[in-house]
């Protein structure tokens, strides 16, 4: 048995707000945004409370951070435009990054709540913003046309990861209350929202995904884009 005196003691990365955003983003899952505070992320990083204030004066700061962490994860792994047998349109493009956009937010819990209003405090984001648009605007759209497709786009997309995991916080997971079986046995006065309930509360990838075209079609119709 190694005396303590000559144990190493475990190594602590370095405290910087990268460092903090992956504490917390670690401990997300286990918490929940609402539960996440600075005090249980300073006990993951084996630091005191006020050394992260070093970093971020507030816990809107701190999301900021994660939202901007979520995105360079997100980016690094990007989701493909096509199979690759023929070049990406301005749909395989918009449809790419909304699929690959809640693909990233449901891998935490409550990571629409974190990315929802968030400042990211990179400019990664500039440079996939410049490469999307530029697309859209080569496929024939004007500047403001291209904006509104990926903001509408974007806001569907984070909108429906919000509902989703209100229903489903973590995958296997769901909410007491949403078992469709029970709701259409308590709306049997109501045929019609009764038998809605497996459309809006289950098949959540196929229903995204349909969502997201009824949106580029809309696009298609309104700009005379095809």
């Amino acid at each position: 048995m190694t005396p303590a005196s000559d144990r190493t003691p475990p190594r602590v990365p370095p405290l910087s707000r990268e460092t903090v955003a992956e504490a917390a983003l670690r401990l997300l899952n286990e918490t929940g945004l609402d539960k996440l505070t600075l005090r249980a992320i300073a006990t993951e990083l084996n630091v005191k409370a006020p050394a992260l204030y070093w970093h971020f004066r507030n816990k809107q700061e701190l999301i900021d951070e994660m939202a901007t962490e979520m995105y360079r994860r997100m980016t690094a792994a990007p989701q493909p435009l096509t199979d690759g047998a023929s070049p990406p349109t301005w749909r395989d493009r918009v449809m790419a990054a909304c699929v690959g956009l809640r693909r990233a937010l449901l891998a935490y819990r409550d990571g629409a709540r974190v990315f929802s209003g968030s400042r990211f405090t990179g400019t990664e984001h500039a440079e996939h913003t410049e490469v999307h648009l530029r697309a859209l605007l080569d496929a024939g759209f004007d500047l403001p046309q291209a904006v509104r497709t990926f903001s509408t786009a974007f806001a569907y997309t984070l909108g429906f990861v919000s509902e989703e995991q209100g229903v489903q916080p973590m995958p296997g997971e769901r909410r007491e209350g949403y078992d469709v079986t029970e709701r259409g046995e308590r709306l049997a006065a109501y045929p019609v929202a009764a038998a809605a309930g497996p459309h809006i509360f289950e098949d959540y990838d196929a229903h995204f995904e349909e969502g997201l075209h009824l949106i580029l079609d809309g696009v298609s119709a309104r700009y005379g884009i095809r």
